[in-house]
């Protein structure tokens, strides 16, 4: 398997195709469960509670892309009888489902202490003496708006080591993402797929149902540090602040000399990012007028999804700040959001950037337009 693949840009060699091709269809497919117990070999000190946690999180993708691609068979479709969750949004019957399948796998793993979901209020517990030192915040299924529509969605999760030496508390999960220990999301869409941060490198395991195990398909993933696509709700555009309306004018409508960019947007974050991670470009879901402390949760949206994109060569901000910086003081505190390929975030920064001086420090700096773009100068 290719160790320095990246996708969209760069294509695998004939002789790493040959070699994912052996994994694949030969006699020695490496599971996901392999790789990491191959990883946890170069840590003398490691006791496998870790690869015992993500077994936990696998078999709970396994059970949900199961249950997604059963949902129109079984009659799961359709909103449950608790019509909206503690976010405002409305609740599926597959996202009742869904959130009962990770707590009571990661529950059963005895590695976790506790437990973070967008579908509870509270911070779900797990009982003393099956404590962990680990926790996990997690959202079961996101993009649920789209099920009855068939569309692509997924599970997010971040795993952070527990701070508390006595009884877990809610304390130990509001930290930041940088802390995380380790990230991912599983999209359920042509093809389920866990991909997975860990150690600083970003792996992608693709569930082959005749074997019902995640194989490593991707290894060292990469995003392109600039892509040709930009995916926003434009229909917010009414309610976006300057900085954001700039930018999208200048996707939309390139100067000369420049490239302009497509729009795709699905209203799933776990699809749109992944797009994103395979071809490269941005994905704005920003703090608006009707959302000024931004719509999307920092916990276990936000931080989880920017870990594997930093780690993967790109960038996540909220347009003045690092995600993974932002230490969240509840449980379900939402925050803008503008991650994707290096220099396509850059770019929407730099007008952060430049509005702000213009408007409070004129005399000083001057914003200077390059294409829809903006650099600041010293005057």
């Amino acid at each position: 398997v290719s160790t320095q693949s990246t996708w969209g840009v760069e294509r695998n060699s004939k002789k790493e195709m040959e070699l994912k091709q052996e994994h694949l269809t030969g006699s020695d497919p490496i599971t996901m469960t392999r790789h990491l117990l191959m990883s946890q070999q170069t840590h003398p000190e490691a006791h496998g509670d870790f690869t015992l946690l993500l077994a936990s999180i696998q078999l709970a993708c396994k059970y949900v892309s199961s249950k997604v691609r059963r949902a129109g068979l079984v009659n799961i479709f359709g909103l449950a009888d608790v019509n909206k969750n503690t976010s405002g949004d409305e609740v599926k019957k597959l996202d009742v489902l869904a959130n009962e399948i990770f707590i009571n796998s990661l529950r059963s793993s005895g590695k976790v202490a506790i437990l973070g979901s967008e579908e509870n209020d509270a911070p779900v517990e797990v009982e003393i003496q099956n404590q962990g030192k680990y926790v996990v915040a997690f959202d079961p299924l996101d993009g649920s708006s789209n099920i009855d529509a068939n569309v692509s969605i997924g599970s997010i999760f971040g795993i952070w080591k527990r701070k508390s030496t006595g009884p877990a508390t809610v304390e130990d999960l509001l930290q930041r993402g940088a802390d995380q220990v380790a990230a991912g999301y599983c999209v359920y869409g042509s093809s389920t797929e866990i991909v997975l941060c860990l150690g600083g490198e970003v792996n992608c395991y693709t569930l082959d149902p005749s074997l019902g195990d995640f194989i490593l398909t991707r290894t060292a993933i990469k995003i392109p540090k600039r892509g040709a696509i930009y995916s926003i709700n434009e229909g917010n555009a009414g309610a976006w602040d300057e900085a954001i309306t700039k930018y999208v004018h200048s996707k939309k409508f390139p100067e000369p000399g420049q490239k302009g960019a497509s729009l795709r947007y699905i209203g799933s974050m776990v699809s749109d990012v992944h797009r994103t991670l395979v071809y490269g470009g941005i994905f704005m879901y920003p703090s608006d007028k009707k959302s000024p402390n931004g719509k999307l949760r920092l916990l276990y949206e936000c931080s989880p999804l920017s870990l594997v994109i930093e780690s993967a060569g790109g960038r996540a901000s909220d347009g003045h700040r690092r995600i993974l910086d932002i230490v969240p003081k509840t449980l379900h505190e939402r925050t803008g959001i503008i991650l994707g390929s290096a220099d396509d975030v850059a770019d929407v920064e730099r007008l952060y950037t430049c509005l702000l001086y213009t408007s409070d420090a004129a005399d000083d700096l001057l914003c200077v337009d390059l294409g829809g773009r903006r650099i600041i100068k010293k005057k």
